[in-house]
Parts: C-alpha cells; structure tokens; sequence
C-alpha cells in the first residue's frame, strides 16, 4: 500500500510542478507585455573616460543612442560643459571631450540627452540624463599633511617605544587598488629608528 501511495505523490508532483509552471509563465508574460509598454527608448553605451589622456584632441567618450527612427533624428546634449568641454556628433551620438580631464578637480558630469526632429525641433523621445565618469590614473604623489612632525622619547626607553606618528596623504582615487595606498621610510637616522606602514 505505502508503494501505492508513493507512486501516486510521484505521479502528482509533475503535474503540480508543470501547472505551477503554466502559472508563472502567464505572470511573465503578463509582466513582460507591461515591461515592454513602459520600456524607453534611449539605449546607453557606459560612458566614461581616462583622465589626463595625452593622445590629441577630442577624445571619444561614448555614444548615446535611440531606437526612434526618423531620417531627421538630431542628437542634442545639455548640462555641466555640454557644448563647451563635451559635444555630440548630432547624427551618430557619438559623445567626445574637447579637453583634458582631471578626476581631482571633477570625477563625473552630468548631462542630459534629447533626439529632436531637426526640421521642426520636437522631441522625438523623452530627454534622459547620463552621467560620464572619469577613471583615474595614479598621477598624484603622497603629500604629508604637515611640514614638520615633532616627536619625543624619555632617554632609556625600550625598543619599540612610540616615538611620533607622521600622516601623508594622496589624491588619487581610494577605490583603485594602489593609486592611493601610502607607506613609510625613514631615509635618515634608519639605525636608530624604524617606521611602520600606519605612519
């Protein structure tokens, strides 16, 4: 009888599983028909740039892109140095800098795309903001946050007595590995003092 049973739980398993299954296909479906009636537009390359580039101006950036098709499409830019250090190629997207960035001074730029009908000026999509990141290059050496660090140590004191603690600082990005990691040396009086990465 227990074999019996076992045999009809396996045999109603599937079944459940499969109805489950139809069920959670009619809510994808379901979910993927309001997706698409809310979907945008506006496709996005990642955008973002090395600063300090040496190689010669402009420098491409990225590309803003729009699934409208109209032959008289016209890509627009607007925001922090839009038309001025960035510029869009008005019938391709393409996004370049007309200058050479620095990450200390500024690390990102927000700015807005607009695809206008050039013969009338409508918008032929809701405008969409995107932001350009600069990556950094580990262009900064550390600097010390004071010019002289005063120390003492009572005469007779056992090794390893704390003496002074130095602090230096870098303005490289902390979230890269080693562009500001700083450590310590001491060039002079080495045989009688050592130092620690912590300073």
């Amino acid at each position: 009888m227990s074999h019996l049973i076992l045999l009809f739980s396996l045999l109603l398993a599937p079944a459940l599983a499969d109805g489950g299954s139809q069920e959670s296909a009619q809510n994808l479906c379901s979910n993927d028909v309001s997706h698409k009636r809310q979907k945008r537009d506006w496709i996005w390359n990642q955008m973002h740039i090395k600063e300090e580039i040496d190689t010669p101006l402009p420098h491409h950036v990225g590309k803003i892109t729009s699934s409208v098709r109209n032959n008289n499409a016209k890509y627009i830019i607007e925001g922090e140095y839009a038309n001025t250090i960035f510029k869009v190629e008005e019938t391709s997207g393409d996004v370049y800098a007309f200058e050479r960035l620095d990450r200390e001074k500024k690390a990102e730029y927000e700015l807005t795309a607009l695809i206008i009908d050039r013969t009338n000026n409508r918008s032929l999509e809701r405008p969409s903001k995107f932001i350009i990141k600069v990556y950094d290059i580990n262009d900064n050496a550390p600097v010390f946050v004071q010019k002289v660090f005063n120390g003492s140590v009572p005469e007779m004191s056992p090794v390893g007595t704390s003496v002074t603690k130095v602090t230096a600082v870098d303005a490289d990005d902390p979230t890269v590995s080693g562009h500001a990691t700083v450590t310590y040396q001491v060039t002079k009086g080495g045989e009688y003092f050592t130092i620690d990465d912590s300073g």
